[in-house]
């Protein structure tokens, strides 16, 4: 399979890397929603067996990245406004507290993991570099996720947080995006709890209020 990354990603299930790479190209929108993905066409382009290609969709469908069509095969999904809805319910019940649960266990090298992942993303803006800031920003809060130490709150959130990375690629404010993850980050490395989980309460409803925009704008990239 042609693949990028250190050797660690590399040495990773073929599945996992392909299922990677194609979650990576819907975000980006290199494959629009209802566009076709054919297990024979990926299996020749990765270089790899059916069968991982076969795990990978399956993998992305179970995240609701990938729906099944009597008649077309897997296509990459659509959202729609209830889903979006729906995403931002599971999101405040579940993100607050792994916020809260991060300030009450991130080290200093973990909190100063996601000081250079904020720096990274400010840096990629300042050079008009919008697709990798977004990027960053989005494994900030992945690496909250990881911070929190629950295993069972990570299983849920991270479906989810695949979609709202997917839909988070349509804000147009990515500067107060990035603005917003610093004060996160300082209320985390607080070690205060309550702290940290109105932080993220605040930030989960500032998006709540635009959804209807964001979506909007997803449509318009071809939601069938």
């Amino acid at each position: 399979m042609h693949s990028t990354g250190d050797a660690a990603a590399r040495s990773r299930p073929l599945r996992e890397q392909v299922r990677d790479a194609l979650r990576q190209r819907i975000f980006e929108g290199d494959y629009q929603p209802g566009a076709r993905l054919v297990e024979r066409d990926l299996a020749a382009e990765f270089n790899v067996s059916r069968l991982p290609v076969r795990e990978a969709l399956r993998m992305l469908r179970q995240e609701g990245l990938v729906a099944e069509k009597a008649t077309r095969g897997s296509v990459v999904a659509g959202l729609t406004e209830k889903d979006v809805r729906d995403l931002f319910d599971m999101r405040e019940a579940l993100e607050v507290l792994a916020c809260r649960l991060a300030a009450e266990r991130a080290t200093e090298d973990e909190l100063a993991a996601l000081e250079r992942l904020l720096s990274d993303a400010e840096a990629h803006l300042a050079r008009g570099a919008a697709d990798e800031a977004r990027r960053a920003n989005s494994e900030f809060h992945d690496a909250v996720t990881r911070i929190c130490d629950n295993e069972l709150l990570r299983n849920a959130l991270e479906p989810l947080q695949g979609r709202m990375h997917w839909l988070f690629r349509h804000a147009d404010d990515l500067a107060e995006l990035i603005a917003e993850h610093r004060r996160l980050l300082l209320a985390i490395a607080s070690g205060d709890p309550d702290r940290a989980g109105l932080e993220s309460a605040c930030h989960v409803a500032k998006y709540r209020t635009q959804f209807p925009g964001l979506h909007a704008a997803l449509t318009r990239t071809g939601t069938p």
